[in-house]
């Protein structure tokens, strides 16, 4: 029976976190110069009808380290972009290729990829969704602090994808989770009352340096997403404040760790200061993304 990767809320924990196990095997493997084809002779499909830096490039390379191949493929250059239904594209992708990944806007074009798709399918960002950066980030925290389940975390900013896929982590893993958000921005409540009702601990405030009280992990993104530039003035009024800078620090646990999913405005939600200063994996986490999606492949298609 295929599975998917759509939301961290599908995974039981223990399956999680033998991906973070496998993601540790993999990158320690790597490093050390190793390889096995794991997915050799497979081939992943690559949709993006949003462009992108690390979602292309993890996700290629890590499939050609696998020992597969990745076709990379866009609205331009397929079917999609005439029109044609997801559920044909996915029935006759299902018969070319051993998995899907698809990076587009609207969630439901990723719930129907993985409804009629007979392949594993994988959520490489959606507007509702980011479960690969969020379990990417997630292994970056266990890497540095040794385990998360006792940490608290905190998101500044926008109640977009990634804070939505970070309270899906807080009720898998049991983590507190602090989210400060500017009025009228906070996160989908079709998200955040199903995981409340699986004992996600969650504060919703809108005072930054609340959410950072004593923090261990410092989280943020950009104020206005792909497809929101339109609301980029109005934004950038609402959002004032919500930035991760000294002042966030000074209250936070002293040995706390910044992350940010990138790309980064430097000077709006976050500072140039921290973004490259002592606290920040953030570059870390980039390279984390090839690891744990290595992992996700493996584990799907494997």
């Amino acid at each position: 029976m295929k599975r998917d990767f759509i939301s961290i809320a599908d995974w039981p924990t223990d399956e999680l976190d033998k991906i973070f196990a496998l993601a540790a095997e993999l990158k320690e493997k790597q490093k050390r110069g190793e390889t096995r084809p794991y997915l050799g002779g497979k081939t992943l499909a690559m949709i993006f009808e949003k462009s992108s830096t690390r979602t292309r490039i993890s996700f290629e390379v890590g499939m050609v380290q696998l020992g597969g191949y990745p076709l990379f493929l866009d609205s331009r250059s397929t079917q999609l972009g005439r029109g044609e239904p997801i559920e044909d594209t996915a029935r006759v992708m299902s018969r070319y290729v051993d998995g899907i990944m698809i990076r587009t806007f609207a969630h439901e074009n990723v719930t129907e990829m993985a409804r009629w798709a007979s392949v594993p399918v994988i959520n490489g960002l959606s507007d509702l969704l980011h479960p690969c950066q969020v379990m990417a980030d997630l292994f970056t925290v266990l890497e540095h602090k040794k385990s998360f389940r006792d940490l608290t975390f905190c998101w500044i900013g926008d109640g977009n994808n990634m804070a939505n896929s970070w309270i899906n982590a807080a009720a898998a893993f049991g983590f507190e989770l602090r989210l400060a958000t500017p009025k009228g921005y906070e996160p989908d409540a079709a998200v955040l009352e199903p995981a409340r009702a699986r004992g996600a601990r969650v504060l919703l405030t809108n005072d930054p340096l609340e959410a950072a009280h004593q923090a261990h992990v410092l989280n943020t993104d950009v104020w206005a997403s792909m497809g929101q530039e339109e609301e980029q003035l109005k934004r950038q009024k609402a959002f004032a404040g919500f930035q991760i800078n000294s002042d966030t620090l000074r209250v936070a646990d002293p040995e706390c760790v910044v992350l940010h999913c990138l790309p980064a405005h430097r000077g709006e939600e976050i500072t140039a200061e921290v973004l490259e200063g002592p606290h920040s994996l953030i570059f870390d986490e980039a390279e984390n993304r090839l690891h744990v999606q290595k992992a996700i492949m493996v584990t799907l298609m494997g």
